[in-house]
């Protein structure tokens, strides 16, 4: 299953929570293995995203009153890397600053509504197609063009208001 992660990361995106989005995933495998003879090798990866999803919007029809208990931080145990051209040498607030950044764009990320965190997620994260997107999403390619047009002006919207001083600028 080479698309094993890129199903498990939109399942956690969608969901926001790291055991819903396993869950998720096992039950969209057990959905699809029952279908696979059907498919196509250039249409697998979408094919199962497009499941996966689907697997994820029934979980939360089905458990609506639990989707904005669960907070979900992607940054949480990444490890920061080292500024580009900095050869052997990480410089700390450089590496706060980037893990903070990062915390935002995040947080940005998961207060989108589940359409718009979709398009942002398979196009930006997962690098997909426009086609591929609207399959998965079961919608015209011209409406995934919107949402994600809307969805990255939510997010510079979002980024642009909460504008944190930087590490650097208060050791200054």
């Amino acid at each position: 299953m080479p698309h094993l992660h890129a199903a498990y990361n939109l399942a956690r995106w969608l969901l926001r929570d790291d055991r819903n989005a396993e869950d998720a995933v096992q039950e969209a495998c057990l959905r699809a293995f029952r279908f696979f003879k059907d498919v196509r090798n250039d249409d697998v990866r979408p094919w199962l995203l497009g499941i996966v999803r689907n697997a994820c919007y029934d979980w939360l029809r089905q458990n609506r009153h639990l989707e904005d208990q669960v907070e979900f931080d992607e940054a949480l145990g990444s490890g920061a890397t080292a500024p580009a051209g900095d050869v052997g040498y990480a410089d700390p607030l450089s590496m706060l600053d980037q893990k903070a950044r990062a915390e935002r764009i995040n947080r940005a990320i998961a207060a989108l509504a589940p359409a718009f965190r979709e398009v942002i997620v398979l196009r930006e994260i997962e690098e997909m197609r426009y086609e591929d997107i609207a399959r998965i999403a079961g919608v015209p390619v011209g409406t995934v063009m919107s949402r994600l047009s809307r969805a990255r002006a939510m997010l510079r919207h979002a980024l642009r208001e909460e504008r944190p001083v930087t590490l650097h600028e208060r050791t200054s």
